[in-house]
């Protein structure tokens, strides 16, 4: 019988990662990370854009930090992070100082570039709370397959970007916690209305920064559900 570990917290399943570098239109260098599976050729990339730097965000939240841990090997997912200008992560710091959610468009636009260049498949981005403004602030004009959003917070997204993105034939999922400190289902809805493809997922009891275990199978669940919904259900162990 083989034995069997459980995936949680600090679990890292195989994948190939390779240390990167992401250089901007404005002539900062960015550091990241790229995981792509061990045996096999990724059918989608999750393009990682992280919570707010001035809050304690980078390439390393949680759940991103757990998506490039699982997904590779899990769902044959290519799962590229970076820190965005000014952010520190023990991967090293990127260059530049924190650009409030308006110099960040260049540093989309390096991860964007990135992807292309190495030719990863149908570039999704996966934007967390603040990543999720940067992601619909800028991410219009792009070559991008869709956006997932969690924890959108819709802070310095104004209702007029957010409306530009109605009619581009680009899915947008917002992933929203039913206890979220900032933006929560009733709102969001009323806000997304104007993406009227738009869908909205939910999540009962979620909060804000997706803490548990439950919340995270959770939330990368609904990614793979869109990136290679072949693959689900997750399963929760791995041979040892």
């Amino acid at each position: 019988m083989t034995e069997t570990i459980e995936i949680k917290a600090g679990v890292e399943l195989p994948a190939r990662r390779e240390e990167i570098e992401l250089h901007t239109a404005d002539g900062l260098t960015l550091v990241g990370e790229l995981a792509l599976p061990v045996d096999a050729d990724p059918v989608a990339t999750m393009l990682a854009l992280h919570p707010l730097p001035t809050a304690g965000g980078f390439m390393d939240s949680h759940i991103l930090r757990k998506a490039a841990a699982r997904l590779p090997a899990l769902a044959d997912i290519a799962v590229l992070r970076f820190n965005f200008r000014g952010t520190s992560s023990p991967r090293g710091t990127s260059e530049g100082s924190f650009g409030d959610g308006i110099a960040e468009a260049f540093d989309l636009r390096a991860a964007v570039d990135f992807v292309r260049e190495r030719g990863l498949p149908v570039p999704w981005l996966v934007g967390w709370s603040f990543g999720t403004e940067v992601a619909l602030k800028h991410g219009r004009g792009h070559e991008i397959a869709g956006l997932i959003l969690l924890s959108p917070p819709l802070h310095r997204t104004s209702q007029e970007e957010l409306a530009a993105w109605a009619g581009t034939g680009i899915p947008m999922v917002a992933v929203v916690p039913e206890l979220d400190d900032f933006l929560r289902p009733e709102e969001a809805r009323e806000r997304f209305s104007v993406v009227p493809d738009a869908e909205l997922v939910a999540v009962e009891e979620g909060k804000h920064l997706w803490v548990g275990e439950k919340q995270t199978r959770r939330v990368l669940g609904e990614i793979v559900e869109r990136l290679n919904p072949e693959r689900m259900p997750l399963p929760t162990t791995w041979p040892a």
